[in-house]
């Protein structure tokens, strides 16, 4: 079978290859996985370069990328009650190949017919979903969104629309191929065009009320002024670090503000999914499966094209999501 893999930590753009290598054996508790789309996310390039903690760590020489698809069971163990056939989505190692060798516990289910290529990213709606949670902002108050072009700010824009909260995306630049508007943004900030400052401008949109929560997937120093943009009790949620600046923040800054600043570790980082999960994920799936959900898709990319679909991902995430389809 065809596979993306590494046998070296190090940038995306230069470890990765294209591999024929055998179809894995699976297991009494495993299912084999006929791939049908992967997402390339951020965090497969954090996998590649071994920055993230135990135990996802790659295991060299010989990994192959991805961490997040979809497909179709082939074969399963004989401790598995999943049926060949069934369509899965799932979080775990090993997606940007033909096939996968996946523990049953960690497969998803989605009904016959879901759209394939939203399988793929279907960890990235569930991201969002726990993200606005996280935030703490309640209807009627005021949420900001770095990186506001990107999947998973989109997501969350379109998700916090349906209960009724006010958001404000920041982006590098506006672009004329997508509305944030449309999608819900009370109003959108142009970084490249600003004229006044941070806080200034968010305490102009909000009447004075400032940010209730922040989802932050740049980090730099606006990051540092949505802080202090914060209304008592704030929330700052950090999910990324696409800038290479750092912050800089006061005690104060944080101490008389009530301010909370939390990491957000996606759901399924350490375990699978639970059996209670089930109500929660079918919501998720339904909401997402939805043709007025929009979707930001970038490329659409078989394996052999990796190089620029993995060179899209990395330089260009502004352009969408880009998948793998198999």
């Amino acid at each position: 079978m065809k596979a993306i893999l590494f046998d070296d930590i190090g940038s995306p753009l230069e470890v990765l290859r294209l591999a024929e290598i055998p179809v894995p054996a699976i297991g009494d508790d495993q299912a084999l996985v006929r791939m049908v789309s992967a997402s390339i996310n951020p965090g497969d390039f954090l996998f590649i370069q071994g920055l993230y903690p135990e135990p996802k760590k790659p295991h060299l020489p010989g990994q192959v990328a991805g961490n997040h698809g979809a497909g179709i069971i082939e074969k399963v163990g004989a401790q598995v009650a999943l049926k060949p056939g069934t369509l899965v989505a799932f979080s775990y190692y090993g997606t940007w190949a033909d096939y996968a060798a996946v523990p049953a516990e960690w497969l998803i289910p989605l009904p016959e017919g879901y759209p394939v290529e939203r399988a793929g990213q279907l960890m990235n709606p569930i991201t969002a979903w726990d993200l606005l949670a996280e935030s703490g902002v309640q209807p009627g108050q005021w949420l900001a969104l770095t990186a506001g072009y990107s999947s998973i700010s989109t997501m969350v824009l379109q998700f916090a629309r349906r209960r009724g909260i006010n958001v404000i995306p920041f982006v590098r630049r506006l672009h004329a191929d997508l509305d944030l508007g449309d999608l819900g943004a009370a109003a959108v900030v142009d970084l490249s065009n600003a004229t006044t400052g941070v806080r200034e401008t968010v305490m102009a949109i909000t009447g004075n009320a400032g940010l209730h929560g922040v989802i932050d997937n740049v980090g730099g120093p606006v990051t540092g002024e949505l802080v202090r943009s914060l209304a008592f009790g704030g929330r700052l949620v950090i999910n990324g670090g696409m800038s290479a600046e750092r912050f800089a923040l006061h005690n104060f800054d944080v101490l008389l503000s009530g301010a909370e600043i939390r990491a957000s570790v996606y759901r399924y980082f350490f375990s699978p999914p639970r059996d209670d999960d089930g109500p929660v994920l079918r919501e998720i799936a339904e909401l997402f499966r939805r043709p007025d959900f929009h979707v930001p898709v970038g490329g659409v990319h078989p394996l052999e094209d990796f190089q620029r679909a993995v060179g899209d991902a990395w330089n260009h995430p502004n352009l969408g999501k880009q998948m793998f389809r198999m």
